[in-house]
């Protein structure tokens, strides 16, 4: 059976079409599996951006005096590089984080929900400061979260 010669010309488009629709679709795949198979270590800039994302942190505490308190007996070198390392081990960085448990940390700080909900704000306030993406910030929150519990256990 022979088409037309109109129904040619729209077999073939609709051919074509499809064919695009194919590649795009593919060229899209190829894209997201790209940026899946990098981690979010990589999309937070590695261990510079970290450390440079903890310094800023640290600025942001020094300047609330909501917070400021807590962290008054603190060895502030340490602080930063266990905070560093805990941030490149829960973003699948290299680092393998070695400090205490989150519950020992805080235990009978006194801390409440508006001074955690502070320090977070802070954190992602950092990461914005070095051009963080949105989505690579919030993956880190995310991650972080869960730490709550912990955190608050022993207040």
């Amino acid at each position: 059976m022979s088409f037309p010669h109109k129904c040619k010309r729209t077999h073939r488009g609709l051919i074509t079409v499809t064919f695009a629709t194919i590649a795009i679709t593919l060229a899209g795949c190829t894209h997201q599996s790209a940026t899946q198979s990098t981690t979010l270590y990589e999309r937070l800039g590695g261990q510079g951006t970290i450390d440079t994302v903890v310094e800023n942190l640290l600025y942001r505490i020094a300047d609330d005096p909501e917070v400021v308190v807590f962290f008054a007996n603190t060895n502030i070198d340490l602080f930063a590089e266990s905070l560093a390392s805990q941030l490149c081990d829960v973003s699948d960085g290299p680092c393998h984080y070695e400090g205490p448990p989150m519950d020992r940390a805080h235990q009978h700080m006194g801390l409440t929900d508006a001074h955690f909900n502070r320090l977070v704000e802070h954190l992602d306030a950092a990461m914005q400061a070095e051009g963080i993406a949105l989505g690579a910030r919030n993956e880190l929150l995310g991650r972080l979260a869960p730490m709550y519990t912990d955190v608050m256990r022993l207040q």
